[in-house]
């Protein structure tokens, strides 16, 4: 997954300009430039930073990891839906013990798909949707319309 400077200065806790120091001097392993912009991977959720050759060791405050955000669709409600007159939100999106459904959602930023055969998640998943980032769910209105989950 990659990340912006802004959102890698968030998960380092240091400052943007301090992360922009450490990508000219091409400390950050795998950084690259797309434009105007930084692309920075992660790796186990933080960014790779090459020890630097002066100054006192180099400690940065890992901030508690945020959970993942997993989004995934329910093939037995579907199968339900199929036999019903309304239609009931299909897609899971469970972040931490929170869980929401809906009809629609969408990922404020980089997202991967994955796919395990042989090791689902506890609700029989075996095809999800990984997220750092915000994601909205929207679920269908009485008046068929879309409506932001609150």
């Amino acid at each position: 997954m990659f990340v912006g400077s802004t959102q890698a200065a968030r998960l380092m806790g240091v400052s943007a300009r301090r992360i922009r120091q450490l990508l000219s001097g091409g400390r950050i392993q795998g950084a690259f430039k797309t434009g105007r912009f930084w692309m920075i991977p992660l790796v186990e959720g933080m960014p790779l930073v090459k020890k630097g050759t002066r100054g006192p060791q180099a400690s940065w405050r890992r901030k508690k990891r945020s959970p993942v955000t997993i989004i995934h669709v329910n093939q037995q409600t579907i199968r339900q839906n199929q036999k019903q007159e309304q239609a009931a939100p299909v897609i899971s999106v469970k972040r931490g013990k929170d869980n929401r459904y809906g009809h629609e959602v969408e990922i404020t930023g980089p997202c991967r798909v994955v796919y395990r055969r042989d090791n689902p998640k506890p609700c029989g998943a075996r095809v999800w949707i990984e997220t750092l980032f915000d994601v909205e769910v929207y679920t269908k209105n009485p008046q068929g319309g879309l409506s932001p989950w609150g």
